[in-house]
C-alpha cells in the first residue's frame, strides 16, 4: 500500500496551523507545521513527499516570495496558498508563478480537503513518473531485467548494445508477451538519447481521429500534452502495435520521417505485434514506410526459444512474489522444472509472470502443483510437450543447474551450507559450478 502523502503547513499563525494539521490529520495525511517559510524550506526537497499550504502574508519571507523558491527547487510541487480579503492580485501573481492553488480566507474545510486531495494526487503521480523516469535512463539497470544465459538472449543483449548507439530507427517484432516494450526502453536507456525525452504511444488503443490528432496535433483546448511527435523530439518515440497504423496515418508518418533527414531528430522505434497471426509488419505496412522504419531490426525471441531461461525467470519471479505475499517461494521438483521447460509458452514471459505468481498463491494455501497451474493453461495438453523435443540429459542438467542456483541464493553463498544440503563434496560442486557458469561472489 502506497504511504499517506505529506502535507506542510505553513503559517506564522499559530492556532490557523495547528487547525489546518488537526482537519487535514483526521482525513489520513501526515502533516507537518512550520511557523516560517525561512524554517520550512530547509525541509523541503526537490522531491518533497507531498504538497505545501502556504499562508500568503507572512513576516520575513512572505508566502510569495516562499512560493518562487519553492518553484526553483521543484516547479511540480503543488502548492496551495491562504488568502486574506483583498489580496486577490496577490493570488493571482501566485498562480501565474506556479501556485496549485488558492483558498481565501475564511474557507470551508470540505473544500481544503478536496484540494488537498487533488493536488497530492497530482504529486503522487509526478514522484512515480520521476522514479520510472531514473530507473529507465539506467542502462545498467534495465539491461539486468533481460535476464538469461541462453544463446537467444545473450544475442539479443548484443542487439541491443549495438542497436542503441546507432541514430537509425527501429522495428521491434515477435510473439505476444515475449518484453518487447521492454527491449524499447533498453534500446533508448543504453544509447545517447538516454537523457532525453521518451514517449510511448499504443496505435490500436484509439479510433482514428483521436491517434491522428495524439500523433500529429493539432492540439485542441481540452489536451494536455503536446502532440506526441513533438514531445518526444530530440529523443525516442515509440509506437507500439505499429500495424494499426491506418492508410493516412502511414502516409502522413512516412512524410515526417523523410522531414527529419539523417540522422533522425527523433528516433522511432516501432512494436509490431502480427506474428500470433501468422502475418508479418512488412504485409501490414506500405512497403516504403516499413523499409524506413525497419532500418535495424530485433526480433526478441519466444520463451520456448530459451531453454533453462524459463526456470531461471520462474526462480526469480517466484522469489519476488513470496516476498511481496510473505510466504515461502514454492519448491521445484525435478519433474516439476521438466514441466515447465517443456511447455509450448505461447503467452511468452507473460504467461510465466502470471504462472509464477499463481503458484505462489496456491503454495501459501498448501496445495496444488505447477503441472495443475499449466495443465489449466493448456487443457488440450497430454502431456505438455515442446514442438522440439530435447535429451533427458538437457532437462537433468537444468534441473540441476537451477537447484544449486537457487541453494546458493538462499545460503548466500555460503559453500558449507550448499554443499550440507545437497550433499556434494566440495570437488563436485565446484565442478558443477564451473560447468553451469556459476560463481559464489554472485551470491554473496
Amino acid at each position: 500500500m502506497a504511504k499517506a502523502m505529506k502535507i506542510a503547513i505553513v503559517d506564522d499563525e499559530k492556532d490557523m496551523r495547528q487547525s489546518i494539521s488537526q482537519w487535514l490529520a483526521l482525513s489520513g495525511y501526515d502533516t507537518e507545521i512550520y511557523a516560517s517559510a525561512e524554517e520550512a524550506l530547509g525541509m523541503l526537497g526537490a522531491d518533497y513527499p507531498g504538497i505545501v499550504i502556504s499562508d500568503i502574508r507572512m513576516p520575513g519571507m512572505d508566502g510569495i516570495q516562499f512560493l518562487r523558491k519553492l518553484m526553483g527547487h521543484d516547479s511540480a510541487l503543488p502548492v496551495i496558498m491562504i488568502t486574506g480579503h483583498g489580496d486577490v492580485p496577490m493570488a493571482v501573481e501566485a498562480m501565474r508563478i506556479g501556485a496549485y492553488d488558492f483558498l481565501e480566507k475564511p474557507f470551508n474545510p470540505d473544500r481544503m480537503s478536496e484540494l488537498a486531495k487533488k493536488a497530492t494526487h497530482a504529486r503522487r503521480l509526478t514522484l512515480d513518473n520521476r522514479a520510472l523516469r531514473r530507473e529507465l535512463s539506467d542502462g545498467g539497470q534495465i539491461m539486468r531485467k533481460l535476464i538469461g544465459s541462453s544463446p537467444a538472449m545473450e544475442r539479443l543483449r548484443e542487439d541491443v548494445l549495438d542497436l542503441g548507439q546507432a541514430d537509425g530507427h527501429v522495428l521491434i517484432d515477435g510473439e505476444t508477451g515475449t518484453g518487447k516494450t521492454l527491449i524499447a526502453h533498453a534500446l533508448h536507456s543504453v544509447g545517447s538519447r538516454a537523457g532525453k525525452k521518451f514517449v510511448l504511444l499504443s496505435c490500436a488503443a484509439m479510433d482514428e481521429d483521436t491517434l491522428m490528432r495524439r500523433l500529429f496535433g493539432p492540439m485542441m483546448p481540452e489536451d494536455t500534452r503536446l502532440p506526441a511527435i513533438e514531445e518526444a523530439r530530440g529523443g525516442t518515440l515509440v509506437l507500439e502495435d505499429v500495424e494499426g497504423l491506418t492508410d493516412s496515418a502511414q502516409a502522413r508518418l512516412l512524410s515526417v520521417i523523410n522531414d527529419q533527414g539523417s540522422p533522425p531528430e527523433t528516433r522511432i522505434v516501432a512494436i509490431c505485434n502480427m506474428q500470433d497471426e501468422g502475418r508479418t509488419c512488412e504485409d501490414a505496412l506500405r512497403s516504403d514506410l516499413y523499409y524506413r522504419l525497419a532500418a535495424l531490426k530485433i526480433t526478441v525471441p519466444p520463451l520456448r526459444q530459451r531453454g533453462e531461461d524459463i526456470l531461471t525467470l520462474f526462480t526469480r519471479l517466484s522469489e519476488q512474489y513470496s516476498e511481496e505475499y510473505g510466504c515461502e517461494a514454492p519448491q521445484v521438483s525435478a519433474q516439476e522444472a521438466a514441466q515447465l521447460l517443456q511447455a509450448p509458452w505461447p503467452g511468452n514471459v507473460r504467461q510465466l509472470i502470471n504462472l509464477a505468481e499463481r503458484a505462489v498463491l496456491q503454495s501459501r494455501r498448501g496445495s496444488g502443483t505447477i503441472a495443475s497451474l499449466l495443465m489449466n493453461d493448456h487443457d488440450e495438453m497430454q502431456p505438455v510437450m515442446t514442438t522440439e523435443g530435447k535429451p533427458l540429459k538437457e532437462y537433468v542438467e537444468a534441473f540441476e543447474r537451477m537447484l544449486i542456483d537457487n541453494t546458493m541464493r538462499r545460503h548466500k553463498g555460503s559453500i558449507a551450507a550448499v554443499m550440507d544440503e545437497l550433499c556434494l563434496p566440495r570437488r563436485t560442486l565446484n565442478e558443477k559450478m564451473a560447468k553451469y557458469g556459476l560463481q559464489r561472489s554472485d551470491y554473496l
